[in-house]
């Protein structure tokens, strides 16, 4: 109000509502705000738990990567030795006699296919032509190209033995124990089963899936893609059953069971 002409100059309403209002437009700022500066900036890397499974595959290819660097480099340092030592003439050149084994089977009556030879190849040739399992890729190893993470930490008391029916390992884990994915995947099955406990299948690529048993609590559901080192399960142990204190997990790579300690180092 003017004072001298008490006329009104400027008014303000407030409600309730409006202050709930502007509250929850204030927390939602605040809250993007924060979100953005902890997932654009190297703060998210002081917080507990946040990115270290990929932070601790990230360093395992690292390790990799520098092991057949440091191989190479030793290829390399002998390679310039030797030129250096036959530039020197402190090393011989070896004198190998080189032979062209094209002219020599062509030449050589004794490596001359014989007429039998000769047809047995057409024919053979002739029943293959159209035969397609001859056109399939080979396959490279599994280990050549994936990179397996310990599922728990504990001890192995139980080992690989499918004569016994016993497909996977046993692994004695220790009090609420944290399960991790062994590789990323998507989660084919997560539920209780009668003889095995709480279970959850991951289907990987290159045709593999693992498979947890004996859990207490599952923190994925069927569906869901996890990553490499990502908690999966949790076991609860307990001191009056042993075997609810132990993770039983397989491996199984396209239909058949593996050996998941020829693959994982526990």
């Amino acid at each position: 109000m003017n004072e001298n002409t008490l006329e009104e100059i400027w008014k303000i309403k407030a409600s309730i509502f409006s202050g709930a209002v502007l509250l929850l437009i204030f927390a939602f700022f605040l809250i993007s705000i924060t979100s953005a500066i902890i997932i654009a900036t190297p703060i998210r890397y002081y917080l507990p738990g946040y990115l270290d499974a990929e932070v601790r595959e990230k360093a395992l290819r690292s390790a990799i990567k520098t092991d057949s660097l440091e191989q190479q480099l030793k290829y390399q340092e002998a390679y310039i030795n030797n030129l250096r030592d036959i530039f020197k003439g402190t090393r011989q050149i070896d004198s190998v006699k080189t032979i062209d084994t094209i002219s020599v089977s062509e030449n050589d009556p004794l490596l001359k296919k014989t007429d039998r030879e000769k047809a047995y190849t057409k024919r053979f040739e002739e029943e293959e032509k159209y035969n397609l399992s001859v056109l399939s890729p080979t396959t490279t190893t599994p280990m050549e190209s994936v990179i397996f993470f310990k599922p728990a930490v504990g001890t192995i008391i139980s080992k690989f033995d499918p004569k016994k029916n016993h497909f996977g390992i046993t692994i004695k884990t220790s009090a609420k124990t944290t399960i991790s994915a062994t590789l990323e995947g998507i989660v084919i099955y997560a539920g209780l089963d009668i003889k095995a406990g709480y279970t959850i299948q991951i289907q990987h690529k290159n045709g593999f899936i693992s498979i947890y048993k004996n859990n207490s609590l599952l923190l994925k559901k069927l569906g869901e893609k996890v990553r490499t080192g990502e908690a999966i399960a949790i076991i609860e142990n307990t001191k009056e059953e042993v075997a609810a204190s132990s993770l039983e997990f397989e491996l199984w790579y396209k239909g058949s069971a593996v050996n998941p300690e020829n693959y994982i180092s526990f």
